[in-house]
């Protein structure tokens, strides 16, 4: 019990160096997917809301410090994000919340409300309109995630997802 707390940090310094070498070659206009939340909301439906919310306020300030964002806007959207994906981890429908079509409407819903307080707190660009800035990057970056989601999610075996 005490090494499965560990598996997700063993992780996440993988996902980081993706997210910061290959991730930015895929992207459109900047606009890319998001694999730390890809994997926070994974471990999330998998444990609890307690456990994802603790997760994501150390995944939040970890990227922080390596991305080099303003302190706390990371820490904030993936604490929140932890907290409202722990909504999807019932017990009784663990197994069909992780399944590739709800893994991804949940990585969709997930990651609006991820980006949309990541960039409230992080973009101080007042020349831009904040809404059509908010819909274009939120929605798309969003949209994007979700489809990488359903590579994640399908990529694992499907005993390996509800141990």
């Amino acid at each position: 019990m005490k090494y499965t707390v560990l598996i997700p940090f063993l992780f996440l310094i993988p996902v980081i160096i993706f997210q910061m070498t290959i991730i930015p070659l895929l992207s459109f206009n900047g606009i890319g997917p998001d694999l730390i939340l890809i994997l926070l909301v994974y471990y999330t439906i998998r444990n609890s809301q307690m456990y994802g919310t603790i997760i994501g306020f150390i995944f939040g300030g970890i990227c922080d410090l390596v991305f080099g964002t303003i302190l706390g806007s990371m820490m904030i959207a993936k604490t929140l994000s932890g907290f409202i994906a722990g909504y999807f981890s019932t017990e009784n429908k663990r197994e069909s919340y992780l399944t590739p079509l709800n893994f991804s409407m949940i990585i969709f819903l997930v990651g609006i409300i991820d980006n949309s307080v990541f960039s409230f707190f992080s973009s101080f660009d007042l020349s831009e309109n904040f809404i059509s800035a908010l819909l274009t990057s939120t929605i798309i970056s969003s949209i994007y995630s979700s489809f990488i989601s359903i590579l994640f999610i399908i990529a694992i075996p499907k005993r390996r997802r509800f141990e």
